[in-house]
């Protein structure tokens, strides 16, 4: 072996990135995926130092790649010095043992590079116990192709950060186990999650922010609340939701919801790994789907996330499509397919928030909260004007008076705020 132990166990940071796609995958997508896992490579603070691609008619059971493909990338090793080649594809256990062999550097792939991220960034508990699942049902099915055989040369590399490094050296029983403990662990922290929320007021607007990665939804959460938050250009740049209660002089109090931003080919596994931030904007009266103008593939993009919210069954949400960076295009770019309702703004600028504002008032408008109100006997007439505010779900009565709960206008909830319990 060329690299001695030590070299092995230190963090990877000469990469090379090597694309794949089948016959059904156009050339343009390959290469636009590619420069997508570069990006994902610079998040962990990598050096690239080379890339190539391959389009064949199927991957090949033993390398993925082609033995030419194989040869290539050696070549490049050699010439670039890397420690690391990442594959954007999925490589079964059999795979990473045959590459491993052939290159004699640190083999990893896609799933895992994104893993490592969410390891890096992961501040809440749940996240991390998210991060945690995603590692080991990423690795699993791994060891039935052999994977086992390479764990040594990735202890402390890719795919091992954070939680989870002494149960990827376990057997699959020990992990089953590992992944059934996470399971109900996640189970207590989603009911508390729940009961907390029981107990918030719900007469406030609340807004969540989605879009694909680096569309620009922390930058418009810091310009529409005042505040600062974790803004970089990377993806994944934060993780873990953030949510900011603040006033907002055309809206009133207002809740904002940053999410984590989506990518392409994420697998189903690691979609668990966004339930904290999902399970905030489930509750969202709007969303504010963040759109980067200046990515060529922007309608693409629209459509997986809208594919997204259609799976998240949100269909029902008021969503406002917020084409954000503005700035970077001439006149003639901003003419475009826009989907109703939207919003052209430039958060770099501030061009458009004040149109956007106003959007959100007017969707705001006809938006509607759930609130629980108390209405005393002697106040009982109010009953039939709740009949025609809103949708009355529940009417318990007393021989103090009646606890109501209410769907209703949240442009109406301030004439009921002295009868909320």
């Amino acid at each position: 072996m060329k690299q001695t132990l030590k070299a092995e166990l230190s963090k990877p940071k000469k990469t090379i990135a090597v694309g794949f796609g089948d016959s059904s995958q156009k050339v343009e997508h390959i290469k636009r995926d590619l420069v997508e896992l570069e990006e994902l490579i610079y998040s962990l603070g990598w050096e690239v130092v080379g890339s190539t691609f391959q389009k064949a008619e199927a991957p090949k059971a033993k390398t993925l790649v082609g033995s030419g493909k194989v040869l290539e990338i050696k070549e490049l090793i050699e010439e670039t010095g890397a420690d690391c080649v990442v594959f954007d594809h999925t490589l079964t256990g059999g795979q990473l043992r045959n590459l491993t062999k052939e290159l004699d550097v640190i083999i990893a792939d896609r799933n895992q590079v994104i893993i490592d991220i969410f390891a890096k960034r992961a501040q809440t508990k749940e996240g991390k116990l998210q991060v945690e699942l995603a590692r080991l049902v990423d690795e699993l099915p791994r060891m039935i192709g052999g994977w086992h055989g390479s764990l040594s040369r990735l202890a402390g590399g890719i795919g091992t950060r954070g939680p989870g490094e002494s149960a990827l050296e376990k057997d699959r029983r020990t992990i089953r186990n590992r992944i059934s403990l996470i399971k109900n662990q996640l189970k207590t922290v989603e009911k508390h999650r729940k009961e907390t929320k029981k107990n918030r007021k719900n007469n406030v607007l609340k807004i969540a922010l989605l879009g694909y990665t680096n569309a620009g939804k922390s930058s418009l959460l810091e310009v529409l609340s005042g505040t600062k938050t974790y803004v970089e250009d990377q993806l994944f740049a934060t993780l873990d939701p953030v949510t900011r209660k603040v006033f907002i002089k055309e809206l009133g109090e207002v809740v904002l919801t940053d999410t984590v931003g989506f990518i392409n080919k994420i697998p189903t596994h690691l979609i668990e790994a966004f339930k904290a931030t999902l399970e905030e904007s489930s509750d969202a009266d709007i969303i504010l789907h963040v759109v980067d103008t200046s990515d060529p593939d922007f309608e693409e993009r629209i459509d997986f996330i809208k594919s997204l919210i259609k799976g998240f069954e949100w269909n029902n949400k008021k969503t406002i499509y917020v084409y954000n960076k503005t700035d970077l295009l001439d006149a003639r770019g901003k003419i475009f397919r826009k989907i109703n309702p939207f919003a052209l703004v430039s958060t770099k600028t501030e061009e458009g928030i004040s149109s956007l504002k106003n959007t959100i008032k007017e969707i705001s408008e006809h938006a509607l909260a759930e609130i629980e109100l108390f209405i005393p006997n002697k106040e009982s007439f109010l009953v039939e004007k709740i009949q025609e505010d809103g949708n009355i779900i529940s009417n318990e009565n007393s021989s103090l008076g009646s606890v109501i709960r209410v769907e209703i206008q949240v442009s109406r909830l301030k004439e009921w705020e002295k009868y909320k319990t």
